[in-house]
């Protein structure tokens, strides 16, 4: 395992406060009289009919088929409107070249994250990469062998295709983002005297294609958090609408977005703002006021994108994803200090980003926001935020799941399993949960569930070899579902010299279940050293284990997971399981 690096982002950004806004006013039509008045009430009565009746649909998890945009709302191949409450990963954009916490102990394994992930309610990820994790030879580092078998050896490339394999099992979606040209770090344009437009465009256009007729990645988010560089006048960095083709990131994110569509037309493409509209930074010295519309946090300015917008070849498929974060990352915003802080909050993202959402212009995804939590005014933040983006029907992907964000934290705690509970209890009443089955099981798994306490025990050794073989089938046969039991099917997903690791998945019958208990005997001489997801009772070879108190309710034909370590000697049988619900 190597250090964990920081995440270092957002230094000062100077803004002012906005303290205004400009609800919608709909005028009230004048009342008639006589015959006029009663043919009107009666085709008023018809439209009151018609527009009920044409209430949009609301799609379960992420929906089917690929996904479009109308208006301001994300809707699926059926026109059903989908909601994208996700998460993101990092690591791919860093010199490991892969996602972080791949180094984590059980059950933190790369699909036990998932899984995670998933059963927490989270049904999108926001991927994070850079271009040097696609070059022929990177090599992805950090890589626990002992806990993830099945990605040693695997290019950057090909691990993104096994995460991207399995979350679509799970029902979540994926939104690739170019986060930085290489893993040197961020840059306030989206090329550098190393790293071309065009080298990006090459690389997209080859991810596009790459996963072009899979529905579980849904789109590109261009490039990460543009911003401002150098003091105004003479400022250097990414500008909205100034039309430098070298600086304006709204041209800019036309031609790479046209290039993607170009080759795969299905996607969707999400575009971030700048921190500031001119591409400088204010000058804090020249004695002249600053207007506060111009600058918000790197990539969350898109407060003129309704006049001076994204123009796409192919309609339909433009995102706008901003960035927002509180003061645990920079405390010297002057929303924060205003007296009416947090009711002020709203109209600060109205100007910003949520006009374009509220003025049905295009949808929003909030692709970045976080906090520690640290000072108590980040709860009132966070809360404001989720409320408001419930309540405006909008998008997000929260920073992170990663614990080892430098300036935010993450979902996740330092064993990339355990949650931070203040965090989720803000976040849980917002997600929108996938809903998806696996449709298969790759060779090797890994746990799932949400366990209420890290193992007590964890293996302080690496076995000295990989495992010299891994069964090449779960079994076949699944039991018929009785109608309000459940069945349980066993699988071992990891087998080395003197030991194993199984799971196995619960899945209710016909009807929702509310507690589950699941029996088997070892024929030969198997024990278990630890298990997760479950209360564990043995007597001899004779293994009972209950539903932990988060994972006995389960609605009908939905299923959890619980996964253990155990020994084995000469023979590694499957037992037979037998399966009681109530």
């Amino acid at each position: 395992m190597t250090s964990k690096p920081l995440r270092i982002t957002n230094p000062l950004r100077i803004t002012n406060l906005l303290r205004t806004t400009n609800p919608l006013r709909v005028a009230k039509p004048r009342r008639l009289i006589g015959a006029i008045a009663a043919a009107i009430t009666a085709a008023a009565t018809v439209l009151i009919a018609i527009t009920i009746n044409a209430t949009p649909a609301v799609a379960a998890g992420t929906g089917t088929g690929y996904l479009r945009t109308n208006g301001n709302r994300i809707v699926d191949a059926t026109g059903a409107t989908v909601r994208l409450t996700g998460i993101n990963w990092f690591g791919m954009e860093t010199d490991n070249r892969t996602f972080h916490g791949l180094w984590a102990n059980p059950p933190a394994t790369w699909r036990g994250q998932i899984d995670r992930m998933a059963e927490l309610g989270f049904n999108t990820l926001r991927i994070p990469y850079s271009g040097d994790a696609l070059r022929p030879g990177a090599t992805a580092t950090s890589i626990n062998t002992w806990t993830n078998p099945d990605l040693v050896g695997l290019s950057p490339l090909e691990i993104l295709d096994r995460v991207i394999e399995y979350a679509g099992s799970k029902g979540m979606r994926v939104i690739l983002d170019r986060h930085r040209p290489t893993a040197a770090g961020q840059t306030a344009l989206w090329y550098t005297p190393t790293v071309s437009e065009a080298s990006m465009i090459a690389d997209w256009r080859m991810l596009a294609q790459r996963y072009a007729g899979n529905t579980t990645v849904i789109g590109a988010d261009l490039f990460n958090e543009p911003h401002a560089e150098g003091t105004d006048p003479n400022g250097t960095g990414a500008c909205w609408g100034c039309g430098d083709p070298a600086r304006d990131w709204r041209l800019a994110a036309e031609r790479i977005g046209n290039a993607i569509l170009e080759v795969n037309p299905n996607w969707l493409i999400f575009v971030e703002g700048v921190s500031c509209l001119s591409g400088g930074n204010p000058n804090a010295w020249d004695g002249v006021p600053d207007p506060w519309q111009n600058c918000d946090w790197w990539g969350g300015n898109l407060s003129q994108a309704i006049e001076q917008p994204v123009r796409l070849n192919v309609p339909n498929r433009l995102v706008y994803a901003p960035h927002d974060y509180a003061i645990s990352v920079y405390d010297r915003q002057p929303w924060f200090n205003d007296p009416n802080f947090p009711n002020n909050l709203p109209a600060v993202w109205d100007h910003f980003w949520g006009k374009i959402a509220k003025q049905n212009v295009a949808p929003i995804l909030l692709g970045e926001f976080g906090s520690t939590l640290a000072n108590p005014l980040d709860v009132q933040w966070l809360t404001t935020l989720m409320n408001y983006l419930t309540e405006n029907g909008m998008s997000f992907t929260y920073w992170s799941w990663n614990p080892n964000s430098g300036d935010t934290g993450g979902i996740a705690l330092d064993d990339w399993y355990s949650i931070n509970q203040q965090k989720y209890a803000i976040l849980q009443p917002h997600l929108v949960p996938p809903t998806g089955q696996p449709t298969s099981q790759p060779t090797t798994s890994s746990p799932t569930g949400t366990p209420t306490s890290t193992p007590t025990s964890t293996p302080t050794s690496t076995p000295t070899s990989t495992p010299t073989s891994t069964p090449t089938s779960t079994p076949t046969a699944t039991p018929t579902i009785p109608s309000g039991g459940c069945t349980a099917t066993y699988a071992i997903v990891n087998q080395y010299p003197g030991g194993f690791q199984a799971e196995v998945t619960v899945r209710a019958g016909s009807t929702a279940i509310s507690q589950w208990m699941v029996s088997w005997t070892f024929a030969n001489g198997q024990t278990i050293t630890q298990l997760w997801n479950g209360d564990l009772s043995s007597n001899g070879a004779s293994i009972t284990v209950r539903n932990a108190p988060y994972n006995g309710s389960l609605g009908p034909s939905a299923s959890t997971t619980f996964g253990f370590l155990g020994t084995w000697s000469s023979t590694n049988e499957v037992p037979t399981l037998t399966c009681r619900a109530t």
